[in-house]
This record gives C-alpha cells, sequence and structure tokens, in this order.
C-alpha cells in the first residue's frame, strides 16, 4: 500500500489560538488538552475566555471533521486524538491541542484518526517526541513528515465502517459502566438521603471530630526530576478521580525520598480529597497495601473508622449537591483551592456505623459487577485493537 506524508492530505497542521481562560467561565468556549481526555471532543471541559476581535479568531473556529491532538502531556497521553463532529456549539481551536484538517477528497476524517490509534503511529510519535517521566512533547513540523497507509477512498469507508462496529461495542460498556455509577449515588441517597439537606435527621459532626488526620502532602525537592518509573508510589491530583484511583500514569520516589517525607505518607483506607485547581473536590478511597506518597493538591483524611467508614465518607463528598455546596461556598465559587480549615469545618451527617457497613456491603457487591464488566469491555477493547493493527500494520 503506498504511503503519503500526512502534510499532502490535509489543509494544514497547527497549534491553537492562544486565548486566556476567564475565571468565571464567562466567554467562547476554548478546548484544551482535557478537552479531548475521553477520546472525544467532551464538551463538558471546555475552557472560555473572552475575545476582543472576533474577526482574529475566524480561521480557529473548528469545522466538521477536523482532529485534535495532544502534543504536550504525559508520555501516556501524548497523540491521543479526538475527531470533532460539529453541533450546534461553535467552538474555538485553543492553544495546547494541535488541530488537523483533513482534505476529504484525499481521506476520511474517521480513517485518518483511527491510523492515530495504531501501533504505527505510536511508534513515529515516540520517534519525534522529547520524553521525561511525566512530560513529552512534539512539533507540528515534525508531524507533518509522517506517511501514513492511503488506500483508495472506497476501501478507506469500508475500513472506517468495520472499525466503527467494533467501537460501538466498546461504547455500549461505557455506558453500561456509567450506569453503574449512577445507581451506586442513587443506593447512597436511598440509604442516607441527600447530605446537604440531610432529610433523615442524621447527626450532624465536623469533619474535623471524626478524623485523626486532614493534611495535603507535598512535592520533593527537585520536582518532577526526582520522580521514578519504579519505587514508591507519588499520588498526585490526576490520579484521584471521583470514587476510584487512576495509577496508569502515577510517578513514583525513591526510597529515600519517601522515606524523608513521613508526614505525608498515605495508608489503606485513607481518603483522598483534591484541594487545588480544576479538579478540586474530586475524591476516593485508597485502598492499597503498597508504601505511598500525596503530592500538595491532595489531601489525606484519616478517618476513625469507629465513627466514620472511608467508603460512606468519599460518597458523601462526591455526591452533588455536596460538591455543588463545599466548591460553590468554601471556595467562593473560584474553583480555586480549599484550605485545612474549611475542610476540617466540613458538616458531615453521621448514620450509625451498622447502616454505613450495610452500603459498603451493597457497594462490594456492585463493584464485582462492576469489575465483570470491565472485564467484557476490555475483551471488546483487544478485538478492536486487533482490527485496527489489521488495518494499519
Amino acid at each position: 500500500m503506498r504511503r503519503v506524508q500526512l502534510s499532502e492530505i490535509t489543509k494544514f497542521i497547527r497549534n491553537g489560538k492562544s486565548i486566556k481562560n476567564s475565571s468565571d467561565g464567562a466567554g467562547l468556549p476554548i478546548t484544551r488538552i482535557e478537552t479531548i481526555s475521553d477520546g472525544i471532543v467532551n464538551e463538558s471541559k471546555l475552557g472560555y475566555g473572552g475575545v476582543k476581535d472576533i474577526s482574529k479568531i475566524r480561521d480557529y473556529w473548528l469545522e466538521d471533521g477536523d482532529i485534535l491532538m495532544s502534543h504536550i502531556n504525559s508520555p501516556k497521553h501524548l497523540g491521543k486524538t479526538a475527531l470533532y463532529r460539529k453541533n450546534d456549539l461553535d467552538i474555538i481551536h485553543g492553544m495546547n491541542l494541535l488541530g488537523i484538517r483533513p482534505i476529504e477528497s484525499k481521506v476520511q476524517p474517521a480513517y485518518l484518526n483511527y491510523y492515530f490509534l495504531s501501533k504505527d503511529f505510536d511508534s513515529f510519535i515516540k520517534s519525534i517526541s522529547n520524553q521525561s517521566v511525566n512530560q513529552a512533547s512534539f512539533a507540528a513540523s515534525k508531524l507533518k513528515k509522517l506517511k501514513i497507509p492511503l488506500p483508495c477512498l472506497s476501501e478507506q469507508k469500508a475500513i472506517v465502517a468495520k472499525l466503527d462496529r467494533a467501537q460501538r461495542l466498546i461504547d455500549i460498556d461505557k455506558k453500561m459502566l456509567a450506569k453503574y455509577d449512577e445507581l451506586i449515588q442513587s443506593v447512597f441517597l436511598e440509604m442516607f438521603g441527600d447530605p446537604v439537606t440531610n432529610p433523615k435527621g442524621w447527626e450532624m459532626n465536623k469533619l474535623e471530630d471524626l478524623t485523626t488526620k486532614v493534611g495535603s502532602g507535598s512535592t520533593p525537592r527537585g520536582g518532577s526530576k526526582v520522580y521514578q518509573d519504579h519505587g514508591n508510589i507519588f499520588i498526585r491530583s490526576q490520579n484521584v478521580l471521583m470514587n476510584k484511583m487512576d495509577l496508569s500514569d502515577v510517578a513514583y520516589i525513591s526510597d529515600e525520598i519517601h522515606k524523608g517525607m513521613k508526614n505525608t505518607w498515605v495508608q489503606e483506607n485513607d481518603v483522598l480529597l483534591n484541594i487545588t485547581g480544576a479538579s478540586i473536590g474530586r475524591v476516593c478511597v485508597y485502598n492499597k497495601s503498597e508504601a505511598a506518597n500525596v503530592n500538595q493538591h491532595v489531601c489525606i483524611l484519616r478517618t476513625i473508622q469507629e465513627k466514620i467508614k472511608p467508603f460512606y465518607l468519599s460518597h458523601l463528598i462526591s455526591s452533588k449537591n455536596y460538591q455543588d455546596k463545599i466548591i460553590g461556598q468554601q471556595t467562593g465559587g473560584t474553583r480555586q483551592a480549599f484550605n485545612m480549615t474549611q475542610i476540617k469545618n466540613f458538616d458531615i451527617p453521621l448514620p450509625p456505623p451498622k447502616e454505613q457497613l450495610r452500603f459498603n456491603e451493597m457497594l462490594t457487591k456492585l463493584k464485582k459487577e462492576i469489575e465483570n464488566m470491565k472485564f467484557d469491555m476490555k475483551k471488546s477493547e483487544e478485538l478492536f485493537s486487533s482490527l485496527v493493527q489489521g488495518a494499519f500494520g
């Protein structure tokens, strides 16, 4: 199969427009790195910014079939893409993502986007990127020289149709998993009621009275330069998702550094809360026995388990109304940071330990079903990956 240089089948490959994000969420929607974190153009993760002269950004509106690519990110996410399908929302192509506009008379946008999932493309990205443990990047000028396998348009369409069918299986599994998350929140509200209005009249306590530790971590001297690809787990805000840990791109620190940071060691069943930035309020339980530490953007909540169970606390904080309350009132809507005093003063409705344990038992059963669903999704992903490699070599 003939190979064609990427620059020959695209109208452009360029960086986005630099537009300052507004602090109050007002202005025009702008893409940012998080916008494609789910493999799609996720409109819930857009930034917003004010533009004085619309004429200066006219060329940066996204068009149907544009592809956005991460070119400054962690090594795991470098080269990840999202195919944009235009709807009623006009979006500006912002900085930190490359924009690629295919010439559709030469290449199907979906075919090109699927190619970007292949091992062939992954190898190319590794060859042109500058990488460290937690940061990597490459230049648009280097990407333009990529040569991709290019069959005729009819064959491209056939490949896209086959991969679309396989992708739909994965999408169905993802929707099912999302339903489980909704079910868990529903179970929580059914058992305990809204933690803000407390309709069941549970005894109210300050978080400080239910914990033996409320404290944030710290970054070791040298910052990311001392991170390793093995050693002691070093948890950052990107590893703390809502009611789940994501250690797929976790950093590690040496035994020596870890021993020098004893005050921020994490213990099994600690509740971890993100306290700064866009991920403020995300919370989960550290349910591993391995040695770990946290940085300054993550707070450790070590509960008195005779009074309050970690999974109950995590799901309470993650509930929608509670999130609205603590983020809206405690930070004045700026989504910048919690301080320790604010966290210690969180109002916590406290059901009897027996009820909390019953929730934990139900949660355990649901998690087993979730693990089975994840196993099915993994099989779907393996089939999809096999088809991608078969199409692109």
